[in-house]
């Protein structure tokens, strides 16, 4: 691999995981990214020099100097008409996709993929930290910053995220890799396990209608290496199991027997933000598992990911210890700030759900977690065509909150659909309340109006943004916290 390697698109979750590795194993990382963000300051602090306005001569003098030395890593989300892009293209730069360079860095390796429109980032998560607790080498390239390892790239033992300490990488360790359906990305990886969490329709920009993108997630099944194994959940297309290799195992799984007859959970209890839960597998029970990560998606998403640490030789105890330590993803069911009022308790949790299946699962656990209490979700649509395809699916799901709010559609890589706005999906909603608000209404409705215990935020865009000024704002007044 080339000694220099830049990025174009640098601050994705993805990007900045592959940036990390590269500096990690001594070659000299550099980027472009629109807006300076947490994430790209944290990789600026990291000693990777990152800017943020598109000129050619913002790329570093090493890599336009070194045409043959360098790789150039590319995200789908850069526009066509990108200038540094342009001529790096007309100069011959060896330029791949994100999804092509995990593919040539995972290839070789023992790799476990978890795939799946939602739940990917948090069941990997889930994996990467089950094996790593247990002590086994293992790496993990993940979609979203797990608090556990506070970064959203594992490195096999020797490696320091720092860059120091460079010894190679363990030869015999796994690599956890989220698997990625946009733009058939995942299509790079050949896995020994793989993990499909769900095929709901999603990516109708890319793949024009769901049958489509089932085909791809078939495909992906079928790229399973001989000997290897394919969890598939319940939900799932069941396609794609016909679609695996002859010497490639299934394990179905769900929530219950019924469900996932190879893989399921029961004696299911919710206490506080904690679900008690028992794990029955094609590799063993183990009773009395409790996590701290509320919600039944995501017990779902811990039996998929305990079952493969499973079937990686970790035992009931070492099990049973990595679920309890288990602390989440970022921005997954997150909660920012919680109080005791005369009332009862206030809530803030953050979500970056953002198809309507996620909304529907994330707002009945608030719901299941705090009954009775008004909920507050406060929602910025991700996408045109998103917003566009699954119109009556985000009003339904929304509708289960007592007051929605909305922000403008955020458009990440896509211009504007006529007729396709926030006021169209809110005409649909059937809240009690609803409302259209920039950021800044939001922060001044929070200050002010005291009629909602759960406050939610909920999307993929930027709307991460109101995230610590919400948190200040609140802890400010129900706990008394200094700013």
């Amino acid at each position: 691999m080339q000694p220099y390697v830049y990025f174009l698109g640098i601050g994705g979750i993805g990007m900045s995981a592959l940036a990390r590795w590269f500096q990690a194993n001594g070659h000299q990382v550099s980027g472009y990214d629109k807006t300076a963000t947490p994430l790209t300051e944290a990789l600026t602090a990291e000693g990777i020099a990152i800017h943020y306005a598109d000129a050619v001569e913002n790329i570093p003098a090493v890599v336009r100097d070194n045409r043959e030395q360098t790789l150039v890593v590319l995200t789908p989300a850069i526009p066509k008409d990108h200038q540094e892009w342009a001529w790096l293209r007309e100069n011959g730069y060896d330029i791949r996709k994100r999804s092509q360079v995990l593919g040539v860095l995972t290839e070789g390796r023992p790799t476990l993929a978890v795939a799946g429109t939602h739940g990917k980032t948090t069941t990997s998560s889930m994996l990467a930290h089950l094996l790593h607790h247990a002590g086994l080498p293992v790496g993990a390239f993940l979609g979203g910053i797990s608090v556990n390892l506070g970064s959203n790239l594992l490195l096999p033992e020797g490696i320091k995220n720092n860059g120091v300490e460079i010894s190679g990488e363990e030869p015999t360790a796994k690599i956890v890799v989220e698997a990625d359906e946009y733009d058939r990305s995942f299509l790079t990886l050949h896995p020994d396990v793989a993990i499909i969490t769900s095929t709901d329709a999603d990516h109708l920009d890319i793949y024009g209608d769901k049958d489509a993108l089932v085909e791809s997630f078939r495909q992906f099944a079928g790229q399973i290496k001989p000997g290897g194994t394919l969890l598939l959940n319940h939900t799932a297309d069941a396609s794609v199991a016909d679609a695996v290799g002859p010497e490639v195992r299934v394990i179905r799984y769900g929530l219950t027997k019924s469900e996932g007859p190879e893989l399921y959970s029961s004696a299911i209890t919710a206490e506080g933000h904690q679900f008690h839960f028992d794990l029955h597998s094609v590799a063993g029970s183990v009773m009395g598992l409790q996590l701290s990560v509320p919600g039944y998606h995501n017990v779902e998403n811990m039996l998929a990911a305990a079952c493969v640490a499973q079937l990686q030789g970790v035992n009931s105890d070492s099990l049973k210890t990595g679920v309890a330590a288990y602390r989440g993803v970022k921005r997954r069911f997150e909660f920012i700030v919680t109080a005791t009022s005369g009332t009862g308790p206030k809530v803030y949790v953050d979500d970056y759900a953002h198809h309507p299946r996620e909304i529907d699962a994330f707002l009945r656990s608030l719901r299941a977690l705090y009954p009775g209490k008004r909920l507050r979700v406060v929602f910025q649509p991700h996408l045109f065509t998103r917003t566009r395809d699954f119109l009556a699916g985000f009003a339904d799901s929304l509708s289960l909150a007592d007051e929605v709010v909305l922000l403008d559609i955020y458009p990440a890589r896509e211009l504007p659909l006529p007729g396709i706005t926030s006021a169209l999906l809110l005409d649909l909603i059937t809240a009690p309340v609803k409302s259209l608000q920039t950021k800044e209404q939001v922060l001044a409705a929070a200050q002010t109006d005291d009629s909602f215990d759960v406050l939610a935020t909920v999307g993929a865009g930027d709307i991460d943004q109101l995230v610590p000024r919400l948190r200040t704002l609140l802890d400010n007044k129900w706990n008394g916290a200094e700013a």
